[in-house]
């Protein structure tokens, strides 16, 4: 029996994001070509790997053997990979990176100190900017990459000069004081008639939030006008009015606040923009790397292939 490291490999990504849609995403390949290269892993082993259940594909018993293994070998090969690029050619870098809270606190952590561990030679620095700040500084030199945002309901054009990857999708969730809504879910309009916290209109998130609600018929009546995202929440744990959150802030909720699902969800996409070059740095595709990697372990990876300036984000 030979076992293609292609084919465990999409095994093993299967099982991890449980559907052929993601798998195809993540592997750069069409569903179709997923699905044929599974089924030759099974006729290779002789066996039934995968079994549906609903929209999902789930392992059978000899399917998690062969995943748990196949974690092993591709773990062993990326392992022997990283030794001769260090022998060969040492990959040590500096790249300054452009962040904003809510990236800062939860993926950045983790996706660093897993880099420093495989790769201590690449060294990232970190500026917090606001979001609507870190694609110019991309632009003119100040940064090497940054985190950008785009929401759904307010789309914006990139500049041609500029690549991103898609790294994550998220939703925002109402946050409103303990017990104010005592459901799990709430519409939006339901929220016309409470006090706001909110960011300003200039700024990427207040604009998005302000043309989200209008889109359901009412203009958020706005209290507290707030530039960070902790500072709104803080001001809902102490009962001063409602804001929008998104899924990466969630890790920042503090004592006193309730997080309820938006029935009519408002997303938006989290992409890393770095200038558009003819050969792209092989560091910069390794920090890249490892932070699809801290939001897909979040739920939260969408897309894995680098998207123009002015196109779409890729699903």
């Amino acid at each position: 029996m030979e076992l293609s490291l292609r084919r465990l490999r999409m095994l093993r990504e299967l099982h991890l994001r449980g559907t052929v849609t993601a798998v195809a995403a993540a592997l750069h390949y069409s569903p179709s070509g997923i699905s044929q290269q599974l089924a030759q892993l099974e006729r290779d082993v002789g066996a039934r790997l995968v079994e549906r259940h609903g929209r999902r594909l789930l392992l059978t018993d000899l399917g998690l053997v062969l995943a748990e293994h196949a974690e092993q070998i591709l773990g062993s090969v990326d392992r022997a990979t990283m030794a001769l690029e260090q022998a060969q050619n040492g990959v040590t870098a500096r790249l300054t990176a452009g962040v904003w809270a809510s990236v800062a606190s939860s993926l950045v952590p983790q996706a660093l100190s897993s880099l420093a561990v495989r790769y201590p030679g690449i060294e990232v620095r970190t500026v917090e900017l606001d979001p609507e700040q870190t694609a110019g500084a991309v632009k003119d030199g100040t940064l090497d990459f940054s985190f950008v945002i785009d929401y759904s309901v307010t789309p914006v054009t990139w500049d041609p000069n500029l690549t991103r990857t898609v790294i994550a999708v998220e939703r925002l969730h109402a946050a409103v004081p303990t017990g104010m809504i005592p459901s799990e879910t709430v519409r939006l309009a339901q929220l016309a008639d409470y006090p706001w916290i909110l960011a300003r209109e200039s700024d990427h998130f207040g604009h998005a939030v302000r043309i989200a609600c209008h889109q359901k018929g009412f203009d958020p009546r706005i209290v507290h006008t707030v530039a960070e995202q902790p500072t709104a929440l803080a001001m809902a744990a102490g009962g001063l009015g409602v804001t929008l959150v998104s899924d990466l802030a969630l890790e920042l909720i503090p004592d006193g606040v309730d997080i309820i699902a938006l029935e009519e969800p408002v997303m938006r996409t989290v992409s890393i923009a770095y200038r558009t070059t003819p050969t792209r740095r092989p560091s910069l595709d390794l920090v890249i790397n490892a932070i699809r990697t801290a939001a897909a372990e979040k739920g939260l990876a969408i897309g894995s292939a680098p998207v123009s300036s002015g196109s779409a984000p890729e699903s």
